[in-house]
């Protein structure tokens, strides 16, 4: 009989915003508001077009729309504080008021970003930096009282052991987090697929996702549309909802409590068919 994972059991409540975590897999729907994103860049950065998105998106299946005003593909361009905020701001307060039952995640390593969009209406900081970029994210969630999301990610790929390493950077991130005083129920960890791994380390972190929940935090995993996927399937980036889901359906069965994709109403007929067996099905057949 094949062992369930550990599941943890979580209520995020600001606001109008109840988001519950324990009785299914939570689906994060992805807004990028940039004109370069690796795979919508340019699709949704007006505001009426991004919001429209993001209320599609939650009508589809998504549990939370995460929102981002800078790419983080590859060889990206840097932008200040003030071009992010002026991209995912309006954005934020205008979902926020059309909808505000509708989880907001703000995708952002910079603080002063993180707390524009939180006094916008977003609801949960996800941090592709897990709280190193920045010395003053840290405090932010901790005086928000909001989950945060700690990728892991580093400057160089230089691990001695790739998988030990991994989980050590993620713990220094955790120490980071309630060194400032976040709540250990506002922590989530997420393995940083695509950042800082080469090919063969993304599989092998899609193997070893019992690492990471081993330190005792929920685990989000974002493989949409990922690189290693295209290697994989030697496809283009708009084909790739089969790879999606298969590593969707593997992350899942490991333990993995919330993905972020870009294509919900496909990615979540995988992720229900997943959950009845995780989370309904029987102990024995």
């Amino acid at each position: 009989m094949m062992l369930k994972p550990k599941l943890y059991k979580r209520t995020y409540q600001r606001g109008e915003m109840s988001l519950k975590l324990g009785d299914r897999t939570l689906i994060m729907g992805i807004v990028n508001v940039t004109p370069d994103s690796f795979s919508d860049g340019g699709q949704y950065n007006s505001v009426d077009r991004a919001v429209a998105h993001a209320v599609e998106l939650f009508e589809q299946g998504a549990d939370i729309i995460d929102i981002g005003g800078e790419s983080t593909r590859p060889g990206h361009t840097v932008i200040s504080s003030e071009e992010e905020i002026a991209r995912v701001v309006p954005v934020i307060e205008s979902l926020h008021k059309t909808a505000p039952h509708i989880p907001i995640s703000i995708d952002t390593y910079k603080a002063d970003v993180a707390r524009a969009a939180i006094d916008a209406g977003a609801h949960i900081i996800n941090d592709i930096w897990g709280l190193k970029a920045d010395q003053d994210m840290a405090p932010l969630a901790r005086e928000k009282n909001c989950p945060v999301i700690l990728m892991h990610n580093r400057e160089n790929t230089d691990y001695d052991d790739f998988i030990t390493d991994a989980v050590a950077d993620l713990k220094e991130s955790i120490e980071i987090a309630l060194q400032a005083g976040i709540s250990k129920d506002n922590i989530i960890l997420d393995p940083g697929i695509g950042f800082a791994k080469s090919y063969e380390q993304n599989l092998q972190m899609m193997i070893s996702l019992g690492a990471l929940l081993e330190l005792g935090y929920p685990v989000l995993l974002a493989t949409s549309r990922k690189r290693f996927i295209r290697n994989t399937l030697q496809l283009p980036v708009d084909d790739l909802v089969e790879g999606t889901a298969a590593t969707v359906a593997f992350g899942i069965a490991q333990g993995a409590q919330m993905v972020r994709v870009h294509d919900v109403a496909q990615i979540k007929r995988t992720v229900d068919m997943c959950d009845a067996m995780l989370y309904q099905g029987r102990e024995e057949l």
